[in-house]
């Protein structure tokens, strides 16, 4: 039988690092696609949505999704359902999420909403998405 001592440190570090970069990816925008209750998935009411995004988001993201100085477009193929999933978006809005694609700063959570209003918000960032040709 083949004495294994000198694996086991390298077994301890490969598993040590796979849980990190497990937890460092699920922090980077808390996991970019994944997630398994996206809009698609569920019914959600839609109204209010585009009042709640300009209320909420619209000063750094801006009123029309573009983006400001402030803040990254929704447009982007960054965001898109298949590259950020719902999931992501609520995450951020509820935690925040440190800079990982931009150079804007890390993202602050955004208080004061019912889970009912950020997925009416996330609803109208998929419906402008999607109008805007991204998938």
């Amino acid at each position: 039988m083949a004495n294994n001592v000198g694996s086991a440190p390298r077994s301890i570090t490969r598993r040590r690092a796979a849980v990190v970069l497990f937890a460092l990816g699920s922090l980077l925008l808390v996991g970019c696609g994944g997630g398994s209750t996206d809009s698609a998935d569920r019914a959600v009411d839609t109204s209010g949505g585009a009042e709640l995004y300009q209320a909420n988001c619209a000063s750094c993201h801006g009123a029309d999704l573009r983006g400001t100085s402030k803040g990254p477009s929704h447009l982007s193929v960054v965001y898109e359902p298949g590259h950020h999933s719902d999931d992501a978006f609520r995450s951020a809005i509820a935690n925040g999420a440190p800079q990982h694609h931009w150079s804007f700063g890390a993202m602050p959570p955004v208080g004061g909403l019912s889970g009912s209003e950020v997925d009416a918000i996330i609803a109208f960032v998929r419906q402008v998405q999607q109008q805007q040709g991204l998938k």
